[in-house]
């Protein structure tokens, strides 16, 4: 029997989008498509929820959420949430609406697993991503941010945790920057497979290792580099984890932190040992680089 799916639309101010996504991946959301086509003042956030999820109880939280975003001085506008049966099936197609080849860093584009593409650069690198179920197409600010990192970071060689992978994207990406054994770990089944899919598109990423697990539980390697693109809440959790887990001298990056989490993390970071590193930004998220002390530096 084939699954049926729901699309969800908020409509909202651009001012208040990447909140509206923020409480959106907080309430089980994945992927998440966004059409400004109407102009800024009407940007509508397109997302799917399978048929067997409690969507008509979240609803009337999620407005609530969304009109409250109006006493951290954003803009929502509309704040309307639509809900639409897709039927049997859809969500791939749906997809394809919205989702196009697109240059995220100096060296990456990423191209739908379904569109044929060209490099445009000698140097240019091409990851194909279907974004499955999973959230990360790399079009996202808080992807964006964790790329960057990425780019600016590894120097070769350099073993790999992806905590919460989703498509699988940060993994490929560390490959074609140089990065040694990466191991990619998420909770959501859906997630995993769908990285698994994305991995045998990319053959560069094909040794990456990749199993369902909760953040580091049960992780017993020690690594130069974590990156999480998570949740701010998830990485709190996330930071003694990966200070136990990570050699000396070894990075951590973390992405998906909301303007109104950011000082928390860093206490939090620096409250653990870490050293901060540099502080990236993209509209109202941030992606923080950090390093565990060598021996005589804390």
């Amino acid at each position: 029997m084939l699954m049926e799916w729901n699309e969800l639309v908020i409509t909202v101010n651009n001012e208040a989008v990447d909140a509206s996504i923020n409480i959106l991946m907080e309430n089980g959301a994945g992927g998440v498509q966004i059409d400004d086509s109407k102009g800024l003042d009407n940007v509508d956030i397109i997302t799917y929820f399978p048929d067997n999820f409690p969507l008509m109880e979240l609803i009337p939280e999620l407005e609530v959420k969304i009109k409250n975003l109006e006493k951290f001085g954003l803009t929502v506008g509309q704040g309307k949430v639509k809900v639409t049966n897709m039927g049997n099936d859809t969500w791939v197609d749906v997809w394809k609406k919205y989702y196009h080849p697109v240059r995220i860093t100096r060296y990456l584009t990423i191209v739908p697993s379904w569109e044929e593409y060209t490099p445009r650069q000698k140097d240019e690198k091409i990851i194909r991503l279907d974004p499955g179920r999973a959230f990360g197409t790399g079009t996202h600010p808080t992807t964006l941010l964790a790329l960057q990192a990425l780019e600016s970071y590894i120097r070769g060689d350099e073993s790999l945790i992806d905590v919460g992978t989703g498509s699988g994207v940060l993994s490929i990406a560390a490959k074609y920057f140089g990065a040694g054994d990466i191991y990619a770990y998420d909770i959501d089944d859906d997630a995993v497979s769908a990285a698994k899919e994305n991995l045998d598109l990319n053959p560069i990423s094909k040794d990456v290792h990749i199993a369902a697990n909760d953040l580091l539980n049960g992780i017993d390697k020690k690594v130069d580099v974590i990156v999480a693109n998570i949740l701010a809440e998830v990485i709190e959790l996330l930071i003694p984890q990966a200070k136990q887990t990570l050699k000396d001298g070894g990075l951590f990056i973390t992405s998906g932190i909301i303007v109104d989490k950011k000082d928390k993390i860093l206490e939090q970071l620096q409250t653990a040992g870490f050293i901060i590193d540099e502080i990236l930004n993209k509209k109202d998220w941030f992606s923080i680089v950090a390093h565990k002390p060598n021996v005589g530096e804390e």
